[in-house]
């Protein structure tokens, strides 16, 4: 079985871009990753792209060349960067292709995400769960994290660190959409959307694109002196029984989530385990998001994240470095480039070239986490 290195990185910054379409924003990516490898996209073999909104990926290809290369739509919620990445990577590890790319965009328009489909099949089209308000996520996000927080004793102002946090590393950021940093009070004293969820402690809908060169391990260094390699990529789905965007029950035993499935299978194909992590970019659609994966990949205790973010162990200068970039809650969401933009950043910071928010210590090992709806996590993990 071949291995998977990333020989390219390309992002068309995230934000609000009048007169530039989603898929414009994904060519921009796209030919700023084949640069950064030194290719064109007539060296391309095959290619693996989502979009939620913002048309057909494979229809990018009347605007990078008409190659005739196999290419690939994916769509997987939030996790459809994640999905993009993982099934490139299983078409090199297969033998199939040497060189492909991994790409998302997107171009939401403003306002929270809706729902207009039904919550399960045999409803028979019916929308009565968006009918009733309750997919609106910022409620089932407010009430996922009210029972978290009631279950183990985590504060609002824990929620407040992370959006804290989220928005100072967004602050020195060049990709970033939103660049003013707020203190916890301001983050506090913010409008109420969903308690306990302030506004500066949610992401937004946004617009950007994100693209990968990826290749056989052995090749890599034709084409960078910086490789970073893929040591696994892993998607998982949810079990019964788990707490999701659209669950409209449970049953008495409550089961875990799709992300510790997907966390514990990628320590396991990788190797190593959470202690062995550098650097994480998680799923922080709002603070509460954070504050729960950290527990559901493996790198705390529940309640144990208290504590960690009040001694600053999730900083850039911290233990375990979260979301150097701003996370969601500093970038917004474009769908089909948010989980690659993960992946883009963790590979800045294991090349040495975050500029001011490097992770100090020489960073060897990258892990990047995604979750969407109703239930998706796909967990990466990047090494030197």
């Amino acid at each position: 079985m071949n291995e998977v290195a990333i020989v390219g990185i390309g992002m068309h910054p995230f934000g609000r871009h009048e007169g530039v379409t989603g898929m414009e924003q994904g060519a921009i990516a796209a030919r700023a990753a084949c640069k950064d490898a030194g290719i064109s996209w007539h060296d391309v073999q095959f290619a693996v792209g989502g979009s939620h909104e913002s048309g057909k990926p494979d229809r990018m290809v009347s605007m990078l060349g008409l190659t005739g290369l196999q290419f690939t739509n994916v769509s997987n919620g939030c996790a459809t960067g994640g999905t993009a990445l993982s099934t490139a990577c299983n078409a090199i590890m297969a033998g199939m292709y040497d060189v492909g790319v991994a790409l998302g965009f997107d171009k939401h328009p403003r306002g929270a995400f809706a729902s207009n489909e039904p919550v399960h099949p045999v409803d028979g089209g019916l929308d009565w769960y968006g009918g009733s308000g309750m997919a609106i996520n910022p409620q089932f996000f407010a009430m996922k994290i009210n029972r978290y927080m009631t279950k183990h004793n985590i504060s609002q102002r824990s929620l407040a660190r992370v959006a804290a946090k989220a928005t100072r590393n967004g602050a020195i950021n060049p990709m970033a959409w939103r660049k003013k940093a707020f203190s916890e009070e301001e983050v506090l004293q913010s409008q109420m959307l969903a308690y306990p969820l302030t506004q500066y402690m949610f992401c937004s809908p946004g617009e950007g694109g994100v693209a990968l060169v990826l290749c056989r391990a052995d090749l890599a260094h034709k084409f960078t002196s910086k490789p970073i390699y893929v040591r696994s990529a892993v998607m998982r789905s949810r079990r019964f029984g788990s707490f999701e965007v659209k669950t409209s029950w449970l049953p008495p035993e409550e089961e875990v989530g799709p992300t510790v499935d997907a966390s514990k299978a990628a320590f396991e194909q990788a190797g190593i385990g959470p202690e062995d992590v550098d650097v994480a970019q998680l799923q922080d659609t709002e603070s509460g998001a954070e504050i729960m994966h950290m527990a559901e990949n493996g790198f705390c205790e529940d309640g144990e994240q208290e504590h960690m973010l009040e001694r600053g162990e999730t900083e850039i200068n911290g233990r375990l470095p979260v979301n150097t970039d701003g996370g969601c809650i500093a970038n917004g969401e474009p769908i089909g480039a948010s989980g690659l933009r993960q992946i883009y950043e963790n590979v800045l910071q294991l090349r040495g070239d975050a500029g001011q928010r490097q992770v100090q210590n020489d960073p060897k090992v990258a892990y990047t986490h995604v979750y969407g709806s109703p239930g998706i996590s796909g967990v990466t993990i990047l090494s030197r």
